[in-house]
């Protein structure tokens, strides 16, 4: 069974963003979307999300259809099994780095793991005001927090925007390792082909259109 499978998805805002879209991710892979500027990519990671509902199209989780489910199936789906990663990290601002990832914690009722703060090299800072941390240690407390939470499929979008590149590949590989581990997946949307080539699949969002280059 797919972790994840889309068919036919459309968008339009003012303009058609993309036509007749189709993925899927099983487990233990890496997808990585690529595409310019505008091209559509971050909606389309919106959508496979849920964050967005499809205008056309369908999208399945974990073998059901989305469409399908009611309100509170899907929100229990996004709490415990979707990690969403972005380059903003949206922590809470009044919260120390360690009372972040406790809300992980008490939300998905999972342990906050030392290994994981240890890897992201976090734990200086882990009882420091978010507010008082640079815009790398921010990003990695947000990675953090939602690998805390364990999720099936993570959803990444520029995430190691805010780090540099020795750190990015660190990040990158850790999420590589967790998806080994907990046969997860990801999907990542980056404008770096560096990091999105270390993904095992990449597509490229142009003209409208997804096409496979790796």
């Amino acid at each position: 069974m797919n972790l994840l499978s889309a068919k036919n998805l459309s968008h339009t805002f003012e303009y058609e963003l993309f036509c007749d879209v189709s993925l899927s991710l099983g487990t233990k892979e890496s997808i990585a979307i690529i595409g310019m500027s505008g091209s559509g990519k971050s909606t389309l990671l919106h959508l496979l999300s849920t964050l967005l509902t499809p205008q056309k199209g369908s999208i399945a989780l974990f073998g059901q259809d989305t469409s399908s489910m009611s309100k509170k199936e899907l929100s229990l789906i996004k709490r415990n099994k979707l990690g969403i990663v972005f380059q903003s990290h949206y922590l809470f601002k009044g919260f120390s780095a360690y009372e972040n990832l406790e809300v992980a914690e008490i939300l998905s009722q999972k342990t906050i793991e030392p290994t994981l703060v240890k890897n992201l090299a976090i734990e200086q800072c882990m009882h420091q005001k978010v507010t008082e941390l640079s815009g790398g240690q921010q990003q990695r407390v947000s990675i953090a927090r939602v690998l805390t939470k364990k999720p099936s499929i993570i959803f990444a979008d520029e995430p190691t925007g805010n780090l540099d590149n020795q750190t990015a590949t660190e990040v990158m590989k850790l999420f590589f390792d967790y998806c080994e581990q907990n046969s997860a997946g990801m999907i990542l949307v980056t404008h770096d082909n560096d990091l999105a080539h270390m993904c095992k699949r990449v597509y490229k969002l142009e003209n409208r259109e997804l096409k496979q280059i790796k």
